[in-house]
């Protein structure tokens, strides 16, 4: 079986399907896109609204009804996202582009200027619209990627996709690291996937923030409500916790880290000397960003 199979089988045509296999060239985004997948589609879409100059010529010819939507995961695969289809497009200047906020929200995660339509002057914006089409497979249908990867675009007719695998559970938000593995950036703490945020509302523990910019470090601990989840939550929303060295800082710098698991029944009295021991070690009063 594969993708021209699945797509017959819902009387879709594939010589009217594009198949997109999404690998960013930016490190962070590329690490957040199927996080977006999963928890922010519209945001996901926007990244795929926008396409190079011979792609966009393809897409506006009127042949492509469909986009079948993937993200490249491993060499040689693809995960599904969705099947889209192909509605009206309209034409953007450089500042209206940056002018809709999802792409505001996507340069965050390194997109930068026109990057995905060669740094044109003016492009096509094309309304990608979800159909229901397999969405029960989606972050589960994996395909094969036909030679050579390099060419991430194609057109369903013209190739074979052989299912490779359909995974009992979404793909896209799976592989949380160990606790003591977890290296967040900022940005990255406002679409954590579902089952990260579970996680994170279950763990107490003393956390370490680091600012890239300068090598400085604050230690805090997370014991209230939500408990950790709860903790990087307020820095996603303020940027600073309340904390009166942070505020003075540009969040976008910082790295989010755990430095010690504790007990779910530890008081919270033991969880702020364990805090003051890593702040004492890490000398973060001194020579870091904790005031006291």
């Amino acid at each position: 079986m594969n993708l021209t199979d699945l797509l017959r089988d819902k009387h879709v045509n594939p010589e009217a399907v594009l198949v997109f296999r999404h690998v960013p060239k930016e490190p962070q985004l590329k690490k957040v896109l199927p996080w977006l997948a999963a928890e922010n589609p519209e945001l996901f879409n926007a990244y795929q609204q926008t396409q190079g100059e011979k792609l966009e010529k393809v897409m506006a010819s009127g042949k492509a009804h469909y986009v079948a939507s993937f993200i490249g995961r491993t060499p040689g695969s693809a995960l599904f996202v969705g099947l889209y289809s192909i509605g009206k497009s309209q034409q953007l200047t450089v500042d209206e582009f940056w002018a809709k906020p999802a792409h505001i929200a996507l340069k965050e995660f390194g997109l930068d200027g026109l990057t995905n339509v060669g740094g044109r002057e003016r492009c096509l914006f094309f309304d990608l619209c979800l159909t229901d089409l397999y969405s029960e497979w989606k972050g589960k249908l994996i395909v094969r990627w036909p030679p050579p990867e390099i060419s991430w675009w194609r057109w369903a007719g013209n190739k074979d996709f052989p299912v490779h695998a359909i995974l009992e559970e979404s793909a896209l938000d799976r592989g949380m690291p160990d606790w003591d593995a977890i290296n967040l950036s900022w940005d990255q703490l406002a679409v954590l996937p579902q089952r990260w945020k579970l996680k994170l509302s279950e763990w107490r523990g003393v956390y370490h923030i680091l600012d890239a910019s300068d090598g400085k470090g604050y230690v805090g601990s997370a014991c209230g409500k939500d408990n950790l989840l709860g903790r990087w939550r307020n820095y996603a929303a303020s940027g600073h916790g309340d904390n009166a060295l942070l505020k003075k800082r540009d969040p976008k710098n910082f790295r989010f880290t755990i430095l010690q698991r504790v007990s779910p029944d530890m008081e919270d009295k033991d969880a702020v000397r364990v805090e003051n021991s890593w702040k004492d070690r890490l000398h973060t009063r001194t020579h870091g960003l904790n005031a006291n």
